[in-house]
């Protein structure tokens, strides 16, 4: 029995997207509201890939969400479902304002894997807009001479570094990401340094397993670990990919509420798949 060509293709849709980033973490935006993008964890990774596809530190679908204006559910590059992303909740932010959803009422309100989250476009910029993204509170921060772990929406190791340009980022993360108490569920390591009323902030993300040009929630659990070790809230966080700026207020060495984290988010392009 003979088989023709065509029983053998499978069914396909075009897919639109935009690539985004954040003082250059990078995502691929999707609006998923009709539901077409059914990815799976293997075609996530290969479209994340920064050889072989599109190329992104992670990818996000934008949803509808039946009280919220919409909900983000955010993938890491090696394809699976991750925990909070700051920078990507601030692009996605940017990207709901480019398909033209409108807040509901106030701030942009939308559901993300660590609860509900506002967003406001502060200003308009070339190609994107400074947004200012409320993230969850914090209720508990373990902190040493010179290290602390907290969850800022995503769980963080913040270390105190001499000069962060001069360490080896990937080999001291893996010893503290794949260590006994970590490597189960992963952490990821932020390495700062005091600069003026700055810091400094170098990060490794767990699910890309390599070095971020930015974290936003790593940026956020820095800037709050500097405060515990200098009782000031730096001015400026200064990563690899730009300038980001974090507002907070201390109820107490372990309680940290009203946080916000401020910074650009811009569309790189558009384009299809």
């Amino acid at each position: 029995m003979g088989i023709s060509l065509t029983s053998l293709l499978l069914p396909s849709v075009m897919i639109k997207f935009s690539k985004y980033h954040g003082t250059g973490n990078d995502f691929i935006m999707i609006d998923n509201r009709p539901l077409l993008a059914k990815l799976s964890t293997e075609q996530i990774a290969h479209l994340c890939h920064r050889r072989f596809g599109i190329g992104a530190d992670g990818l996000i679908l934008l949803q509808n969400h039946a009280e919220l204006d919409f909900e983000m559910i955010y993938y890491n590059s090696d394809g699976k479902p991750s925990s909070m992303c700051g920078n990507g909740g601030r692009c996605m932010a940017a990207f709901a304002a480019q398909i033209g959803i409108e807040a509901k009422s106030g701030p942009l309100k939308f559901m993300a894997i660590d609860g509900v989250h506002e967003a406001v476009l502060e200003s308009e910029l070339k190609s994107g807009y400074r947004v200012n993204l409320k993230m969850q509170d914090v209720h508990e921060v373990i902190q040493r001479e010179s290290y602390c772990i907290l969850n800022t929406g995503s769980p963080h190791f913040v270390l105190l570094a001499k000069d962060v340009d001069l360490i080896d980022v990937i080999q001291k993360a893996h010893a503290i990401r794949y260590s006994d108490q970590f490597k189960e569920q992963g952490i990821n390591v932020n390495f700062i340094q005091q600069a003026d009323k700055d810091i400094k902030v170098r990060t490794y993300e767990r699910g890309v397993e390599d070095e971020t040009w930015s974290c936003g929630t790593g940026v956020v659990a820095s800037a709050i670990a500097a405060y515990l070790f200098t009782g000031n809230i730096p001015a400026h966080i200064h990563t690899k990919g730009g300038l980001l700026g974090v507002t907070f207020t201390p109820q107490s060495k372990t309680h940290f509420t009203d946080i916000h984290l401020i910074g650009p988010a811009i569309k790189v392009f558009d384009g299809s798949f």
